[in-house]
């Protein structure tokens, strides 16, 4: 589900190349660079980093998977002090990423990394990982699903140069004990993401559903896990529901998206 969430910063086009805009994480009050034949973020993204519970200090190390253009930690730096790394396989995409993080000078805390996540332990050390949050490809490849045509969206949201248990296996694998894992996904997939979180040290803490309107079915879900963690304690948070009857965001997603700037 792809949404135009932010205002357009024209007076920032130096940033920018061929077929690149300027957009505003409004909450965030951060600018965006984004291209819509390559990749824009979604509200999935968002609602990831408002799921993501993060320290606020500055001790703590978070990773994003599958970072696309950098929007998750680029949301993150406003609720933390902590460096974030973003690791992301598309140069191009790692490359809107690292401009982004310049234009609004975080260098000294997000980074991006172009590379494959099943590499992310020649950058990062293993077991060293406080929070790792991602937003990986939803549809399973090729056999289930039809690809998208245009080769970078097929890369973001296929499973092409990763699957659902690679994914985890990594989180695991970065995470120290009892770090946190948070991930967005489709509700189709939970009994497959369970059971990948489960075969990689990852036990589910607390999940939301996320419903397009009251009378739908949900459309997005967000998952918490805590590598060895106990089997017990699992909680399902209220739902949460996107739009009103009036096809408008409701208070709640209005709060997560705008905070008191709307």
């Amino acid at each position: 589900m792809t949404i135009i969430l932010v205002k357009e910063v024209a007076y920032l086009t130096q940033w920018l190349k061929d077929d690149e805009r300027m957009d505003r994480l409004v909450r965030a009050d951060l600018d965006i660079i984004q291209s819509p034949s390559v990749f824009s973020y979604s509200l999935d993204a968002v609602l990831l980093a408002h799921f993501a519970n993060v320290p606020q200090g500055n001790r703590s190390q978070i990773v994003d998977l599958c970072a696309g253009n950098g929007a998750v930690g680029l949301l993150l730096s406003e609720k933390t002090k902590s460096k974030i790394t973003g690791i992301e396989l598309q140069p191009r995409l790692a490359d809107m990423a690292e401009r982004s993080i310049q234009l609004n000078q975080l260098s000294d805390q997000v980074r991006v990394i172009e590379g494959n996540l099943s590499e992310a332990t020649k950058w990062i050390e293993k077991d060293s990982v406080d929070i790792v949050t991602c937003n990986p490809p939803y549809f399973s490849s090729p056999v289930t699903s039809k690809k998208n045509p245009n080769p970078h969206l097929a890369i973001a949201r296929h499973e092409i140069h990763t699957n659902l248990n690679e994914v985890m296996s990594v989180t695991s694998g970065l995470l120290k004990m009892n770090g946190k894992a948070y991930f967005v996904h489709r509700p189709d997939r939970l009994i497959e993401i369970l059971e990948a979180m489960k075969a990689n040290r990852l036990a589910p803490k607390r999940m939301q559903l996320v419903y397009p309107k009251a009378n739908k079915e949900a459309n997005i879900l967000l998952i918490e896990g805590i590598k060895d963690g106990k089997e017990t304690g699992f909680r399902v948070m209220p739902p949460l529901f996107v739009y009103g009857e009036d096809n408008e965001y409701l208070p709640e997603i209005r709060g997560i998206l705008y905070g008191d700037k709307d």
